[in-house]
């Protein structure tokens, strides 16, 4: 079964940077696409950053031009470079992965970011 474990989240003041992974074990092919959800205190889960194998990569609007999604294929890792953070980007945030026809996510990591 495939492993996600996240990293990097921690608490921030407005404006700061933080960069997040998502590395990926016990797989055997390229993952399809992979993707950074977050999920705030009361609310629902929502996608933040996805990319696929082929480079296709989308963002949610509130996070375009700040976030950056990016993947090391041969590391089976995504990262998620967050600037310009906002407290509205305060949320626990979870890596996705879609592997042969299945989903798996990761623990989530939790980011703070304080104004």
């Amino acid at each position: 079964q495939v492993r996600l474990v996240e990293s990097g989240g921690a608490e921030v003041q407005t404006g700061g940077s933080l960069r997040l992974s998502c590395e990926a074990s016990r797989i055997t092919f390229s993952i399809n696409a992979m993707a950074w959800y977050r999920q705030a205190p009361g609310k629902q889960r929502d996608l933040v950053a996805r990319i696929t194998t082929g480079g296709v990569i989308d963002y949610t609007d509130s996070v375009k031009g700040r976030f950056t999604i990016s993947r090391d294929g041969a590391k089976n890792t995504v990262y998620l470079q967050m600037n310009s953070l906002k407290p509205e980007d305060t949320a626990v945030y979870y890596c996705k992965a879609s592997y042969l026809g299945f989903t798996y996510w990761g623990q989530g990591t939790q980011v703070t970011v304080s104004s």
